[in-house]
C-alpha cells in the first residue's frame, strides 16, 4: 500500500512562493500517477495538480494554472508542488495522493496523509 507524508507548508505573503514535498513509501511509486489536492476552510477537497508516472503528462486546475508546477523525482519517491505568486485563495490544507487519472475528473485512490497547511497572508 502506498503511504504519503506531506511537508513544506507554512505562512507566506501573497505574491510569494512555497515548495511542498510529498514522500511516498512503497515500490510502486514509479508506476503510479500522483496528485496534489487542497481543502480550503469550509470547502470540499479539490484536485489542483496531477502528474503521470513518467512525468509525460501534467494537469492543473484552472485556478492554479500558470502559477503552480508539479514535478516528481522517481529516484527519491517524492512529488513536489512549486507554488508561485500565491494568492489568498490558495490558503488551505494540501494533500498528496495516488490519483486515478490526470484529468479534471481525477480522484484520490490511495490513502491520505496528514497534509501540510498553507496560509497566505495579505
Amino acid at each position: 500500500q502506498v503511504l504519503v507524508a506531506e511537508s513544506g507548508g507554512g505562512l507566506v505573503q501573497a505574491g510569494g512562493s512555497l515548495r511542498l514535498s510529498c514522500i511516498v513509501s512503497g515500490s510502486r511509486f514509479g508506476d503510479i500517477r500522483m496528485a496534489w489536492f487542497r481543502q480550503a476552510p469550509g470547502k470540499e477537497r479539490e484536485g489542483v495538480a496531477c502528474i503521470t508516472s513518467g512525468s509525460f503528462t501534467t494537469w492543473y486546475a484552472d485556478s492554479v494554472k500558470g502559477r503552480f508546477t508539479i514535478s516528481r523525482d522517481n529516484g527519491k519517491n517524492t512529488v513536489y508542488l512549486q507554488m508561485e505568486r500565491v494568492q489568498f485563495e490558495d490558503t488551505g490544507m494540501y494533500y498528496c495522493a495516488e490519483a486515478s487519472v490526470c484529468l479534471p475528473s481525477l480522484r484520490a485512490i490511495g490513502p491520505w496523509g496528514q497534509g501540510t497547511q498553507v496560509t497566505v497572508s495579505s
